[in-house]
């Protein structure tokens, strides 16, 4: 691996772990005490997480070679770790033996790479002991942690069985970091702040929450204010947000540590991390047209941008998921054009494409 490319994405990272150890508007600090304080893995949960997209080929064959070159591009651009097999990622279209190549290769690539760059993986299953040796599989493959969120039953479950359920999958992989996905967009579950709340104070494996209900900014104000009362036992337990950063702006002025999502320029949210406090919000407003392109619903216009940016060499949707419209191609290759006149895109941006 090239020396320069590997100090080029271990600086950025460097930089983003510096501007989110920093006290931020918003957000509440929550100092660890030597008798109550809950333990924590070493893993840091902040700065910019992309959710990754999972290649296929034409013919609907995985493209590990594909996946392996979009990780690295990522680590390239400064991003602090990345999250595989999630939604985005196609997850519920892949066997067994493909979620294993990808946390293999995935893996590899953290092992790769210049510093940290810790890989999250998706867990979820509508059971509970499935999602716990999920979470054992991808923990003995060298994974970082497990992102895990419910699923919708026919009786909604009540708060005990939700925090039951996060319970189980901790208590089979003890030690083993677990961001709490929070999505009832995708899931139909809708968990009180005061549950995820509870639920981070009651276990340590819990070191992340992914705040993705919506009021977020205002959801995301309320578990700072409630962990404000008990900062000991939730210790350094962070929030990220996703939604492709559609209220990212909103979101940073409300105390989070980062963001874990799909959209497809990372530059561009470390850039908000990074000048929370400054320019910040300008960044998200300049960019927030290809933020709202790119959230439209399904994963072919992201999975686009990745073959826009020369990531993979198709953007294809694993059946019966629909591709992209060349009409919608063409916009969002219309939209990225507006939003980078001049650059390479293919590369990652520099800072002063987009903080200017």
């Amino acid at each position: 691996m090239m020396a320069g490319r590997q100090s080029l994405g271990a600086a950025a990272r460097s930089i983003a772990r510096a501007a989110t150890s920093q006290p931020t508007a918003g957000a509440v600090s929550r100092p660890l005490s030597t008798s109550a304080a809950k333990e924590h893995s070493g893993t840091s949960f902040k700065g910019v997480f992309p959710i990754m997209a999972t290649p296929f080929n034409p013919d609907e064959t995985l493209d590990v070679p594909g996946f392996a070159k979009a990780l690295k591009f990522m680590a390239d651009a400064g991003a602090n770790g990345a999250t595989i097999v999630g939604v985005l990622g196609e997850s519920n279209r892949l066997t067994d033996n493909e979620r294993a190549d990808l946390i293999e290769a995935a893996v590899g690539v953290s092992n790769d790479v210049d510093g940290d760059f810790p890989i999250v993986v998706g867990t979820s299953h509508a059971g509970t002991y499935a999602t716990a040796q999920l979470t054992k599989m991808a923990q003995e493959m060298g994974a970082h942690g497990a992102m895990v969120t419910p699923t919708k039953e026919p009786t909604p479950a009540t708060p005990a069985a939700l925090h039951a359920y996060y319970a189980k999958v901790a208590e089979v992989n003890p030690g083993f970091p677990i961001v709490l996905q929070d999505h009832p967009a995708s899931t139909q579950v809708h968990m009180s702040m005061e549950l995820v709340h509870q639920i981070s104070v009651d276990l340590p494996e819990v070191e992340c929450i992914k705040s993705e209900a919506l009021p977020s900014p205002a959801k995301i104000a309320q578990l700072r204010k409630l962990w404000e009362g008990t900062p000991a036992a939730c210790g350094d337990c962070t929030i990220l947000s996703g939604l492709g950063a559609l209220y990212g702006g909103y979101e940073l002025k409300a105390g989070i540590d980062g963001f874990m999502t799909g959209f497809a320029f990372p530059e561009i949210l470390q850039a908000m991390v990074n000048n929370r406090l400054t320019t910040g919000d300008a960044i998200y407003q300049r960019f927030l047209p290809l933020i709202v392109f790119e959230q439209q619903p399904g994963v072919a216009v992201r999975k686009e941008l990745y073959r826009i940016r020369g990531l993979v060499e198709s953007g294809h949707v694993r059946h019966p998921g629909g591709n992209i419209s060349p009409f919608a191609a063409g916009q969002l290759a219309d939209a990225c054009a507006a939003a980078f006149p001049g650059h390479d895109i293919t590369k990652p941006i520099p800072l002063d494409a987009i903080d200017y």
